[in-house]
């Protein structure tokens, strides 16, 4: 059993820290934002956005034309995700500017 346990405890401590789809753009963007403050937009990310929205909303801090041309879409699938990334972005903006 205790040899289960420390293999179990090492594989956990071998792995790279987690870091979601929307910090790792957060960290690598232009826009010098703390790691403290990317790693908070990306824990309101988790609780608001699903999977497929967080990567979509990483593609907006290499592409800021990107998210522009999502805002102002036609196409009601990209308007219904820019009402859940606006509630995201609003939320992470009060929760995280203290970051």
């Amino acid at each position: 059993m205790k040899t289960i346990l420390m293999i179990g405890t090492a594989v956990f401590f071998a792995n790279p820290v987690y870091a979601g789809s929307i910090e790792h753009a957060c960290n690598k963007s232009p826009r010098n934002a703390t790691r403290t403050t990317c790693s908070c937009i990306q824990k309101v990310a988790d609780v608001k956005l699903s999977n497929g929205d967080q990567k979509q909303a990483a593609k907006f801090f290499a592409n800021p034309q990107l998210a522009q041309d999502t805002r102002q879409s036609d196409n009601p699938s990209k308007e219904r995700f820019w009402l859940r990334y606006k509630a995201f972005g609003q939320l992470a903006a009060r929760h995280c500017s203290a970051s």
